[in-house]
């Protein structure tokens, strides 16, 4: 094979006349060899002929399932081998997907920016670091949260990612923003998410985080897995705390630690201009977004609130901590949720509350409302229409109830007739 300065000589002195055969004696190559680069013009690299290789039907497949395994050459080809029949080596696995797996990382830099309505969005994280407090390096874990639309930011410190962290830290960005955000984004942790299918988009919430949802009503979301730059504003948010906030600094407690970022939030988060809408996060934050997020109405952290599910008995009541209290007597066998919080006990059928009672201080209490007993055999009717409760506490000596000693001429008229 020629190099190409041979054929552009070449193609020279036939432009002057020469022919093939004294062309060919002048560079001394075969006169065929001459032909061969005039018939096509110029110079043109060899290629081989390419064979058909065992992969070329399958490169939809390939590519599917490279994508789903995250770039592992060697999960594909113990596929290959189990699905199709395939027996190649790791290196050829390698070489077909060679293409996608630019792509892959291309996709896994790349972020995906939208805006977001006043209110709408509340993008949340962890990020860890390294600071030195009282004189001693320590492992820190910050919590960050930006508000899509105005990009103000909230963060806080905890020495771990619990679920109990998470939750703490979204109840602080709410009372530090004074309202609750339609929406919350999040990554995948495993203590907030319990399954995500890649494909499907299919997301299922750990239970306990889907209830503290429903208490402070917003939509939780999960971004695509392993897509955590789909959160970009939250994840350029968890960068710039590191670097602006902590980094390099030192404090004499922890206290002082957290008192610092309180005070950088203010004089430095909430006022900077910020590089995407050119904007201070405080101004556009009072300007429209203050206004569109749902206030807490009082609400106690959720922490503080004990949810619990139970079935109503065959009295009319539901047990809590070995006490008893009421609800309307229809309701038996129904399942209801309990919420007991700030020394109320508030009964809920299908989100509606059906009954609300102060929490018995003591054991072995029953806390009866007379309104709930109102339509069963013997039980006078409270003509006044006002909630009459009373709380009795069980007792080993034999009690007589009045209510409880009906004539048996009563049971009889329910069961529809006599012995």
């Amino acid at each position: 094979m020629l190099a190409p300065d041979d054929v552009t000589a070449m193609i020279r002195l036939q432009a002057l006349g020469w022919g093939t055969k004294r062309i060919a004696r002048e560079l001394g190559c075969d006169r065929k060899t001459v032909k061969r680069y005039l018939r096509g013009g110029g110079w043109h690299p060899y290629r081989s002929p390419r064979r058909a290789g065992r992969l070329d039907d399958l490169t939809d497949w390939l590519g599917e399932r490279f994508r789903r395994h995250r770039g592992n050459a060697d999960v594909v080809r113990q596929e290959l081998a189990d699905e199709h029949g395939v027996q190649v080596s790791l290196r050829t696995v390698e070489r077909a997907v060679q293409g996608l797996r630019q792509d892959l990382e291309a996709e896994s830099r790349a972020t995906v920016r939208f805006e977001t309505a006043p209110g709408q969005q509340l993008q949340i994280d962890f990020g860890t670091t390294a600071v030195e407090i009282g004189g001693e390096r320590m492992r820190v874990h910050l919590f960050v949260a930006t508000l899509g639309y105005s990009r103000r930011n909230f963060v806080t410190a905890f020495r771990h990612e619990r679920q109990s962290a998470w939750i703490t830290g979204l109840e602080a960005a709410f009372r530090h923003f004074e309202g609750v955000p339609h929406e919350v984004l999040i990554d995948n942790p495993k203590t907030l998410v319990t399954h995500h299918d890649r494909e499907t988009r299919e997301v299922t919430f750990n239970d306990r985080f889907h209830a503290f949802a429903r208490y402070w009503g917003f939509r939780p979301r999960a971004c695509a897995p392993y897509r955590a730059r789909t959160k970009g504003k939250d994840e350029n948010g968890v960068g710039y705390v590191k670097k602006n906030a902590v980094a390099g600094r030192r404090f004499a407690s922890w206290e002082a630690f957290e008192g610092h970022l309180v005070h950088w939030m203010r004089t430095i988060a909430d006022v900077r201009v910020h590089g995407t809408t050119g904007d201070r996060p405080i101004d556009r934050f009072q300007a429209a977004e203050a206004v569109s997020l749902r206030p807490l109405n009082g609400r106690p952290p959720y922490l503080q609130v004990r949810e619990l599910h139970r079935k109503v008995q065959s009295d009319g009541t539901v047990g809590i901590d070995t006490n008893h209290y009421s609800v309307p007597w229809r309701l038996i066998g129904q399942s209801v949720t309990v919420e007991v919080s700030d020394g109320t006990v508030r009964v809920l059928l299908a989100g509606s509350e059906v009954a609300r009672h102060v929490q018995a201080s003591g054991r072995r209490q029953r806390v009866i409302d007379a309104r709930h007993l109102d339509g069963v055999v013997g039980v006078p009717p409270d003509r006044s229409g006002a909630a009459a409760p009373h709380t009795t506490a069980d007792a080993t000596a034999p009690r007589h109830d009045p209510d409880l000693l009906r004539p048996l001429a009563e049971y009889e008229a329910v069961i529809g007739g006599g012995w």
